[in-house]
């Protein structure tokens, strides 16, 4: 019996050890992000109030893109930004192919919720600027709300839809977006109509990331 307390405490020992490091990990990255984000500012101080008033990180996964536009002489050779504000990100380039899979994973840092994000395709060019192939806009103030309203998930059953946003004039949805609870992450998933192009769609999916010692959300 004592054996067994001895090699439970020891596993107690080894998983803490590990949640300290994982968080100290993230809060490197999460002031790496900052930084960069700061870099042209020039001021220490900018990057501590911006990590003050930081929410979370926001990982988008750009899974793929549909029925886009051909820009070279059959196809074209897409890759995704992805801007908020000062923040601008982007995708691997996929050659001669308008239904990509990107499956890459951008990650935005979070201070407010309410400016709204710009998704752009470009066709990537060797010798001539890249052209674009459609973009779109989408916000998270409704992915927040759910994240804020839904903190005790081991409460809600895996797979339950938290919230349904529909396409509209006001925004750029093909289809339904759903909130949504999986291995206890809430996850969203959005299908993007792409404008100012003949047509394609982008289809991604947005997971939250917390920051340690923000008083935004209650840690899940």
């Amino acid at each position: 019996m004592l054996s067994i307390l001895i090699e439970v405490e020891k596993e107690t020992r080894n998983l803490f050890q590990l949640a300290v490091q994982r968080r100290r990990r993230l809060r490197a990255k999460m002031h790496s992000l900052v930084v960069a984000y700061t870099k042209e500012e020039g001021s220490d101080e900018t990057t501590t109030n911006l990590i003050e008033s930081l929410m979370g990180l926001l990982r988008i996964h750009v899974k793929r893109g549909v029925n886009l536009a051909v820009r070279d002489a059959r196809s074209s050779d897409p890759y995704v930004v992805v801007k908020m504000g000062k923040q601008r990100l982007k995708t691997r380039m996929v050659k001669r192919d308008v239904n990509p899979e990107w499956n890459d994973d951008l990650t935005l840092s979070i201070t407010n919720p309410n400016i709204p994000i710009k998704l752009t395709v470009y066709d990537h060019d060797t010798f001539t600027k890249d052209d674009k192939m459609g973009d779109a806009e989408f916000e998270v103030s409704s992915y927040i709300e759910a994240l804020r309203k839904h903190t005790n998930l081991e409460e809600i059953q895996n797979g339950t839809v938290l919230s349904r946003l529909q396409p509209n004039s006001s925004n750029c949805l093909a289809e339904e977006s759903l909130i949504y609870l999986k291995d206890d992450k809430i996850l969203q998933d959005l299908v993007l109509r792409l404008g100012n192009v003949e047509c394609g769609e982008v289809e991604i999916q947005l997971e939250w990331i917390h920051f340690p010692g923000s008083k935004t959300f209650s840690c899940q």
